[in-house]
């Protein structure tokens, strides 16, 4: 076979919008690209999707179908420069009532002074910008572009329409590479379920299966003679970016939720992608108090240890520790009363300011502080368990304030209980002539 071609997914590469495959919220009757087509013109678009969702191919289209004149360069190795010229050159189109187009692949990788410079030309309309990023545009594109742009969010391909690219791309081998070859019907499917979403990735194997696995009498290619291409299966993530918050959002919700099953999936994922396992257990270390609190104090100590456990055996041994504070994390009786109370005490401070202490709970080390009333009428509660109950601990502005409301959850429902109790017989003892709250 011919070895010295462009790769398959250069040369299957649809020839117009009719041909490609997918993002069919954007293309079809209704989608806001479909609809811009209609009306004969070309924004500038930030395209923000997975590897080999069609970034790439839907751009160069676009330039096509609106007849412009299309530069392409990567952020990777572009410099101001090369924007600077091709803005030139826009500006000569635009005298000619003729679109230049501008395909910046990786636009994230541009840091901020190079995006400024692309919003002159892109506000001025002698760039259309059409961008294409694997990351989240509102972390790593800068407000100005954002707002010059507009957002098409790329979705995966899914295995019914790889499995339509690779049947396609079959044919297109047999004749690029002048012989005949047979590709069992359960090949598509294994290579495209194999692809997550990657039409790139769904080609390169087909083509690699092919070219390496099949001679030039015609074998056909079946799942034996692929297994050696499937050694190992990539997940996706990145430590940070897009997926590295979209899993620990879903790790945290899991447990959140109760679902320890779905915690243990999300936390394995994690792991096995090559996320930080310390970072893991700090989190289910703030979960633990902003979750779960005083509904089962325990927790924030098991969480604590499994850290510790990992620390003292790391990868993978330590690794069982985690999933255990998972998993009881998960189950544990849930509050978030603690969280709250922080956030009122700090908007309650915002607010008020610098209160004074009152008297009654002041230290008094000096005999001029006692004559000022430091510390006047105070009971330490280890020798009267009841006249504490009518100190007043709390600035005299806020003394009817309640910032830690309990649940009714796990230890929480006791604590409840008691300060309940607590309350009734302060009542009592004011109401029925006890000594002055000072």
């Amino acid at each position: 076979m011919k070895s010295s071609l462009p790769p398959l997914a250069h040369r299957q590469r649809p020839q117009s919008l009719k041909e490609f495959v997918g993002q069919h919220q954007l293309l079809s009757e209704d989608g806001f690209i479909a609809r811009m087509l209609s009306q004969g013109h070309l924004d500038s678009i930030i395209f923000w999707g997975p590897p080999g969702c069609g970034k790439t191919t839907l751009a160069t289209l676009l330039a096509g179908a609106v007849e412009a004149d299309f530069h392409k360069l990567s952020a990777v190795t572009a410099g101001v420069a090369d924007i600077r010229k091709i803005a030139k050159l826009g500006r000569e189109n635009q005298l000619k009532s003729r679109r230049t187009v501008l395909f910046l692949d990786e636009i994230h990788r541009f840091n901020k002074a190079q995006q400024d410079f692309l919003l002159a030309p892109v506000e001025e309309g002698c760039l259309v910008l059409l961008g294409a990023t694997t990351e989240n545009p509102s972390f790593s594109i800068i407000t100005p572009l954002l707002s010059r742009t507009r957002v098409a969010v790329l979705e995966a391909l899914n295995e019914a329409e790889i499995k339509l690219l690779l049947e396609k791309a079959a044919i297109r081998l047999a004749l690029d590479h002048g012989c005949e070859f047979k590709v069992a019907g359960e090949v598509f499917a294994v290579i495209a379920a194999s692809a997550q979403g990657d039409a790139r990735r769904a080609l390169n194997l087909l083509e690699m299966a092919c070219v390496n696995l099949v001679s030039e009498e015609g074998t056909e290619l079946t799942l034996a003679a692929l297994a050696p291409l499937f050694t190992s299966r990539e997940l996706v993530y990145d430590r940070d970016g897009e997926e590295h918050f979209n899993q620990i959002s879903a790790f945290i919700k899991s447990m959140r939720a109760g679902d320890p099953d779905a915690a243990l999936y999300w936390l394995g994922r994690m792991l096995k992608s090559g996320e930080d396992p310390l970072y893991c257990a700090r989190r289910m270390i703030r979960f633990a108090s902003e979750d779960i609190g005083n509904a089962a104090p325990q927790a924030l100590q098991l969480a604590i240890n499994a850290r510790q456990a990992y620390e003292t055996l790391g990868s993978p041994e330590g690794e069982l520790a985690l999933y255990q504070a998972a998993v009881y994390l998960a189950t544990a009786p849930k509050s978030d009363a603690l969280y709250l109370a922080m956030k009122r005490v700090a908007k309650e401070i915002k607010a008020t300011g610098s209160q004074p202490v009152p008297l009654q709970v002041r230290n008094a080390p000096t005999g001029l502080m006692k004559e000022l009333g430091y510390g006047r009428d105070y009971v330490n509660p280890h020798r009267d368990v009841m006249n504490p109950l009518l100190i007043e601990a709390l600035p005299e502005k806020l003394s009817s304030s309640s910032f830690y409301r309990p649940t009714e959850n796990g230890y929480e429902a006791t604590i409840r209980q008691r300060l309940a109790e607590r309350e009734e017989l302060r009542r009592q003892r004011l109401s029925g002539g006890g000594n002055d709250r000072s």
